[in-house]
This record gives C-alpha cells, structure tokens and sequence, in this order.
C-alpha cells in the first residue's frame, strides 16, 4: 500500500487500484478533532463520541476528494453477510443495513468504519463497478466477502477474474485470538487452514488476511492485495477494538466510482 497525507490526515491506498477511475483512502485516526480514547479522527457516532467532532472527520476525509456529505453513503453495520446494491437515491436515507454495498453510480462514495475488522474494496474497471465489505469474523463466517463478489457478477455482470481487490489494515494473525468453538466457525467458511497453534491449548489464533484471499480466490478473484497491517499492534495509527479493549474509535475507508 501507499500512504498519503493530506494536510494532518494520513491515509493509505491500494497501489493496484487505478486512482484515475476510482477514489480510495483507508482513513487512520491521525489528523481528526476527536479527544482521549477517539483520537483524533473517529468516525463513529456509536462509540460514544460527540456528534460535532464526528462531523468535523468526516468534513475532513471529504475534503481530501473534493466530496460533499451528500456524496456519500454508508451504512448500519450489522456483522452478517447481507449486501445492499445502492445508488444516489439511497442518499440521506440512513436506513442501509448491511456489511457489503456495491455500486455502478460515479460519484457515489461508498464509506464504512472499522476497528480491527477487515475493509474489503472492490474494482470492477471493466464493467464500471465498486463494492466494499465489512468482515470481522462473523462475516468471514458468513462469507460476506463472496457474497459481495457474487452481488457484483449477478447485478453488473462481473467477471471475478476482471476484479481488483483489497483487504485493508485489520487485526493481525499473531493478535487474533478466540476460542475453539469461534475458530472452527471459521474454518468452516475457508478453504484453506486458517487456524494457528496458540501457546494455551484452549486459544487459537486465526489468520484473518489469508481467510479474505482464500474467500476471494474461492469466488474466482485473481487480484489481490493484502495491507498486511495489524491494527492491534499499531494503536499509534489505527483504532483496534481488542487491543484497546473495547474503548476507542472507528477508523473509515472510502470508495468512489469516478
């Protein structure tokens, strides 16, 4: 990935996406207004933070694309595997719940907030079109990352083989730790191994990133770049669920068709 900064804000891009046709950052928690445990730029509301440091974020992230609030749309997170196919008329709604949304509209930029769960961006550059997904394990579980793959083939006619995709910053193999029964939940949904030895033998941990490659690849995607940067062990730059136990922001990705 690359990182760019603008002004305070630092964010990164997938450097196998052509920044030409679509607009991307995932956003760290560098360069925002928010105090103490959400600093500096959170962009969740649910966290527990004030609605006008939010707002002054998310004004933020617009301006390093030139967008309006009213060019973006994001949505209820619901940790499942349901996706939605929006346009300009879902704008102001508000009522988008789900962990995947795919578009063919320019212009529309799609958003979501992450804390140590993986954002996955999709490009269609043939056919013109975008997807984003939210996977934290449930999602892996639920295979929302196929799901939103398949959403794309069976509305825009994608072929998964003309597909760019990116599995952003997230928690890393060596910080994702769960029980027996949350590790077999997900192998059950990947392909491949994806459960490691843990040093106590009621934990596992599981690799998260190679769950995403292996759902992707599953679904015909050939392309495909992994950030390889754990949340969890960079509290410095992203937000992390776990390693800040629950009391910290939510970093945000964007999207857009241009």
């Amino acid at each position: 990935m690359k990182r760019q900064t603008h002004h305070a804000l630092a964010y990164y891009q997938f450097e196998s996406f052509d920044t030409s046709a679509v607009a991307h950052g995932l956003f760290t928690r560098l360069g925002g207004v928010s105090e103490g445990q959400y600093a500096s730029l959170n962009l969740s509301r649910s966290t527990g933070d004030g609605a006008e440091p939010v707002a002054e974020n998310r004004n933020r992230i617009n301006d390093v694309f030139g967008l309006k609030y009213e060019d973006t749309l994001t949505s209820w997170l619901v940790h499942g595997n349901t996706v939605r196919v929006v346009n300009w008329d879902d704008r102001g709604h508000n009522d988008v719940h789900a962990d995947g949304m795919i578009t063919n509209t320019p212009g529309l930029a799609l958003t979501l907030r992450f804390a140590d769960c993986m954002p996955i961006l999709l490009h269609d550059p043939v056919r013109r079109a975008i997807g984003i997904a939210h996977a934290g394990w449930p999602g892996v579980a639920g295979n929302v990352i196929g799901s939103t793959v398949e959403a794309m083939v069976s509305t825009y006619g994608s072929r998964p083989e003309e597909i760019l995709a990116g599995v952003g910053p997230s928690i890393g193999p060596d910080q994702f730790e769960v029980g027996l029964d949350v590790a077999n939940k997900i192998q059950a949904a990947v392909p491949e191994d994806i459960v490691l030895p843990h040093p106590n033998p009621e934990k596992h941990y599981v690799d998260l990133w190679r769950s995403a490659q292996a759902q992707l690849n599953a679904s015909g995607v050939r392309q495909v770049e992994v950030a390889g940067l754990c949340t969890a062990s960079n509290t410095h730059e992203w937000f992390s669920h776990r390693a800040e136990k629950g009391k910290t922001g939510r970093f945000g990705t964007l999207l857009q068709l241009i």
